[in-house]
């Protein structure tokens, strides 16, 4: 397996997923055994921006959500907040395709309050030995120091937790003050 689509998780499986998006010259796939991202903007409102949309849990698939998020925040008037934004949205839907390869990613934004918010939410899985929670959680955080750095600079706030049950997964934000 090539190194750089190894799981970040050491319990993660070492089987290949199979590939959402085929290299230039590869034969293509049939496309209904992927799942395909869709976008869902509630456009312009009173209460701000509100965008949701799934991604394949591919690390290509951080190309596709800073290119949306970068496009909503430029439709919405909120363009300060491309360059930050979109290099969080980019760290995080690669991190944490990583740590439960080939699962969705549910990808949220939204502004309000003068503030943006961005959710990142996987379907990685509770480890039951706290030792190998330990480890996973600690590849995260270090995978994450280009995010933890920008975020700190724009005097925004990240972090990852557990879901609540009865949800499973991880859910990874971050916040931006204006």
């Amino acid at each position: 397996m090539h190194p750089s689509r190894a799981a970040l998780c050491p319990a993660a499986t070492e089987a290949r997923t199979p590939v959402p998006y085929p290299h230039f010259g590869s034969p293509q796939p049939d496309s209904r055994q992927y799942p395909q991202p869709y976008l869902r903007s509630k456009g312009r409102s009173a209460r701000g921006l509100t965008m949701s949309f799934t991604l394949p849990g591919d690390v290509r698939s951080a190309f596709i959500g800073r290119t949306a998020i970068a496009a909503a925040l430029e439709v919405h008037g909120l363009a300060p907040y491309i360059w930050p934004a979109t290099l969080a949205a980019a760290e995080l839907i690669a991190v944490t395709s990583r740590m439960s390869p080939g699962k969705e990613l549910y990808v949220s934004l939204r502004h309000r309050d003068d503030a943006l918010r961005l959710v990142v939410w996987d379907q990685h899985p509770r480890h039951l030995n706290p030792d190998v929670a330990t480890l996973c959680e600690t590849r995260r955080r270090r995978a994450l120091w280009l995010l933890a750095a920008v975020v700190d600079d724009w005097g925004g706030e990240w972090g990852a937790c557990e879901a609540p049950p009865p949800q499973l997964g991880i859910k990874s934000w971050v916040a931006l003050p204006r």
